[in-house]
């Protein structure tokens, strides 16, 4: 049985290549993956990030198993589980797509402590510098008041910042740090 391949489409760093600026985090080991599904790795990346609809509010992840990809994530327009299925199933070489995406329920108050823990987030130092380009670095996921940030930070300094103004947003009842801190092999819990 062939070793999954997780990717996580974040923002940051690309891990497998080495590369800072990337936005992707690559979760594998070398050599685990043939040359098809090296190809339907990038392919399934390039087609999720260039979603419409992907914003620093959705988190979509995925899998690869031979030629069965996994999209997994939260995301806050059902419009996209059904779009990232749609532009998955279309890569060759992909006969099955297991879409396990969960569409957070529409809550006004969680919209607005979405915008409001953004706004706080990019105000902190150099914080805004996460925020900038299509896809984010940081991705702030709302669900019933509970905040979880995912992504890539270039330092633990701002991983403790980010995570203490996701904190002091009013209507916030916890916050879930799974940040991960450039150059270190875990991610905050």
């Amino acid at each position: 049985m062939r070793l999954l391949a997780t990717l996580a489409l974040l923002g940051g760093l690309a891990f497998a290549q080495g590369q800072a600026g990337s936005n992707t985090q690559m979760a594998i080991r070398p050599g685990t993956l043939d040359a098809t599904e090296q190809r339907i790795v990038k392919e399934v990346r390039h087609e999720l990030v260039m979603l419409p609809y992907y914003s620093l509010f959705d988190d979509l992840e995925y899998s690869v198993n031979g030629d069965t990809v996994t999209l997994l994530g939260s995301v806050v327009n059902p419009t996209l589980k059904k779009d990232a299925e749609n532009v998955v199933k279309r890569i060759e070489g992909v006969n099955k797509v297991n879409n396990q995406i969960k569409v957070l329920p529409p809550s006004p108050m969680d919209d607005r402590i979405r915008e409001q823990v953004a706004r706080a987030i990019s105000r902190q130092g150099s914080l805004y510098r996460y925020f900038m380009g299509a896809v984010p670095s940081i991705h702030i996921i709302v669900d019933s008041g509970h905040v979880t940030l995912k992504g890539v930070v270039d330092n633990e300094a701002d991983n403790t910042q980010a995570k203490l103004a996701a904190n002091q947003v009013p209507g916030v009842f916890s916050v879930k740090d799974e940040l991960q801190v450039l150059n270190q092999k875990t991610a905050k819990k």
